[in-house]
């Protein structure tokens, strides 16, 4: 079966008015981020003011992050295989087209809802443009220098630098870009990224070409990013006024740095944007949680945390060493959350509308760890790395990310001789963001892996999930979270709730009177209680706030509990005010279920081990109480099908004779 998918200045009154009407479209969940209470931490722009800067930032001049094309040596330094792994890529981009971006393309976002069309474009002129630079700086003959500005004109000539559904924060709304009023999303930062970094390696080369080269880069990033940023407070992402931030504010935030410290010529400007960015990341770090829980997810991680680590990182080396905020608990802890949400291999607690599959960018980890001191995070990045075959090739790189490149090639030969580290800790438990995970074993993916959440249903890349949980046995997946599709028109905004993969229905949640959950701040978990010792782990909540009121649910008690080396226990305490409608589980599996007997439904292969290595899978229920459907759901998803394979399978146990209270157990074994 398949399913369907503080002030504004007078000058920008009117785009901070259209500002703040699309604001919840605009943001890349129709749900924003949890806001958290606000804790005015003022790490950044609160500690250091203009005056500080002034003594501590080095002129433009001065910064040298990095060797650049006049340094042959220190190029010559990375390992050869890595080297000449990224000499082929520019060969591969030599002579190569730099494919037009046709304005029906950029329309079929709002056409048809595709997105990925124009960013397959888009994103390739910008990695194509990376390869080459790369390539560059590493031969320094100067046999790519020709193409490097044939695409640095390219770039510099399109119309816009974002993708199409980002454009909702201009006046004239969505459809094509206009050219008369600059907006910065995302990918506009990430390009005027590139090309600052372009400049600052092989700026000397194409002076020699025309000096028109560098003054048009100087030209198109201040119109578009320096400028625009400077002068308004009314993109969403800064954190002026009452919003909720996601990972577009250090995403974003990191690339301007990088431009404005390598490009901004003013040095009274280049100062007053530091201190702005620093303020806008203060906004971003006040109101994250704690615990260093992102209820974006893992594989958001290297875009929100991972981005603010871009950021400290850039303002560190740029002010000598003196800006240094890795003392900081709540950024430690934001460091910390990638490896207690990694279950084994690369599979990653998902929830929402994270990725159940990761490679983790090993680099950008083991800067972190090496930042805040954390010899476990430094290991798993090279667990990673050794994984993913760093050292045998070329360092991977997404959206022409030099940014992100150039501290990996540094950084190489210290990630690959740390000792590897598989982080599987025995349990952890995130108070602020509600999210446990526990396993049979510490450090091994033997037996039983539980995960489970509360929250609630108004989260950045909400799904209609409280109460859900997953269990993985020995390491790979039984009962999961679908997770994300591909994005399209749908994804994110008013229809979002259309698509059946972020609906309660397709999580491992009850439907009530046959009423799902509903999206909301309002709908939320309750009675919230974690407990762990030596023989088990158990997250204890109220679902019933998650639901509606033609639900008739007065309460619903989840107990999701892991008895180690043992099994999975979900018991379900409920009372209802009527009975209205079915009664009924979801469960969601990529295993194929068959029913061995009434009250047993084994999941994958046959008793026993199977040729895959793993045993079969059991998941028993009240067969007095529940009947049992199998509903096979096909995958035509390409970024579902990278998760899951072809095919999942819903089971549903609908209750026989509905009570207005009742107590049932499922139990999950191996």
């Amino acid at each position: 079966m398949k399913f369907p998918g503080l002030f504004l200045s007078c000058k920008i009154l009117t785009a901070a008015f259209f500002s703040i009407v699309i604001l919840a479209w605009t943001m890349p969940a129709s749900a924003q981020t949890q806001k958290v209470e606000a804790q005015p931490r003022a790490f950044l722009a609160g500690q250091y003011d203009l005056r500080a800067l002034e003594e501590i930032i080095s002129p433009r001049q001065e910064w040298h992050p990095y060797p650049d094309i006049n340094e042959p040596q220190a190029w010559l330094a990375i390992p050869e295989t890595v080297r000449n792994a990224h000499i082929a890529l520019g060969e591969a981009a030599l002579d190569a087209e730099w494919e037009s971006l046709p304005a029906t393309v950029f329309l079929e976002f709002v056409r048809t809802g595709n997105r990925t069309n124009y960013e397959r474009l888009t994103f390739g002129r910008r990695t194509q443009l990376a390869q080459l630079v790369l390539a560059e700086v590493m031969e320094g003959n100067g046999r790519f220098i020709d193409d490097i500005v044939n695409g640095i004109w390219a770039i510099s000539e399109e119309s816009f630098w974002g993708i199409p559904p980002h454009l909702a924060v201009q006046r004239a709304g969505r459809g094509l870009p206009d050219v008369a009023e600059p907006i910065v999303d995302l990918f506009a930062a990430e390009t005027g990224s590139l090309l600052a970094w372009t400049l600052y390696l092989v700026g000397d080369r194409l002076d020699e070409i025309s000096p028109l080269i560098r003054e048009r880069i100087h030209l198109e990033v201040d119109r578009r990013i320096l400028t625009p940023n400077l002068e308004r407070e009314d993109f969403w992402w800064m954190g002026y006024g009452p919003h909720n931030l996601n990972n577009w504010n250090p995403w974003i935030n990191s690339n301007w740095l990088t431009m404005v410290l390598l490009l901004e010529r003013d040095e009274e400007r280049r100062l007053k944007s530091i201190h702005k960015i620093m303020y806008s990341l203060d906004q971003f770090i006040d109101g994250y949680p704690s615990d260093g829980g992102s209820d974006e997810g893992p594989s958001y991680w290297s875009r929100a945390a991972g981005s603010l680590l871009d950021a400290l990182e850039l303002l560190r080396s740029a002010s000598g060493g003196a800006i240094d905020i890795y003392d900081k608990p709540l950024i430690r802890e934001m460091g910390k959350f990638i490896y207690r949400t990694y279950i084994s291999s690369e599979y990653f607690i998902n929830f929402a509308d994270a990725s159940p599959r990761i490679n983790i960018a090993p680099a950008l980890v083991f800067q972190y760890g090496r930042a805040i001191e954390d010899p476990l995070l430094t290991g798993f990045a090279a667990f990673a790395a050794e994984k993913q075959g760093w050292g045998e090739g070329a360092i991977p790189g997404s959206f022409g990310s030099l940014g992100r490149q150039l501290p990996a090639l540094f950084l190489l030969d210290d990630l690959l001789s740390t000792p590897t580290a598989e982080p599987q800790p025995l349990d952890f438990w995130l108070k602020d963001i509600q999210v446990m995970g526990a396993r049979s074993e510490e450090g091994s993916s033997a037996g039983l892996y539980v995960a489970a959440k509360g929250g609630h249903n108004f989260e950045s890349h909400n799904h209609n999930d409280i109460g859900n949980f997953l269990v993985y046995a020995d390491g790979r997946p039984v009962l999961i979270d679908v997770g994300s599709a591909v994005y399209t028109a749908t994804t994110f905004g008013e229809h979002r709730y259309s698509n059946w993969n972020v609906q309660s229905a397709f999580h491992n949640v009850p439907t009530i009177n046959g009423i799902m959950q509903k999206d909301g701040r309002e709908y939320t978990a309750r009675n919230v209680q974690y407990s762990s010792n030596a023989r088990q782990a158990s997250l204890t909540l109220d679902i019933a706030g998650a639901y509606p009121e033609e639900a008739d649910v007065r309460e619903w008690n989840r107990r999701v509990t892991l008895n180690r080396g043992r099994f999975v226990e979900i018991r379900d305490q409920y009372q209802l005010d009527s009975i209205r409608g079915p009664l009924s589980l979801n469960l969601m599996t990529p295993l194929e279920p068959s029913l061995i007997e009434d009250g047993r439904i084994r999941l994958g292969q046959d008793a026993g081990v199977s040729e895959s290595g793993y045993a079969a899978v059991f998941l028993d229920y009240d067969k007095d109480t529940f009947e049992v459907t199998f509903e096979p759901i096909l995958l035509d998803d390409a970024k579902m099908q990278r998760g899951w394979g072809d095919r999942l399978t819903r089971i549903i146990l609908t209750a026989k004779r509905p009570k207005l209270s009742d107590t049932f157990t499922i139990t999950v074994r191996n």
